[in-house]
């Protein structure tokens, strides 16, 4: 549940900074936060978990 706040947090803040550099645009930001919603109610969403565990779980070995 860390990860996954910290990610939401992290991809949120990312958002934010390229919606304001005019990067991403609105349609954009509400495609991708729609298509995030999807994924979740989707067959999808525990491999998707399961690879962001994996990816934190070696992040968290490289700094050791």
């Amino acid at each position: 549940m860390l990860v996954t706040a910290s990610a939401v947090l992290l991809l949120g803040l990312l958002i934010w900074f390229l919606l304001r550099i005019r990067y991403l645009r609105w349609a954009e930001f509400l495609i991708c936060g729609t298509f995030g919603f999807l994924v979740a109610k989707t067959a999808a969403a525990p491999v998707v978990q399961a690879a962001l565990d994996g990816v934190s779980r070696f992040l968290g070995g490289v700094s050791s």
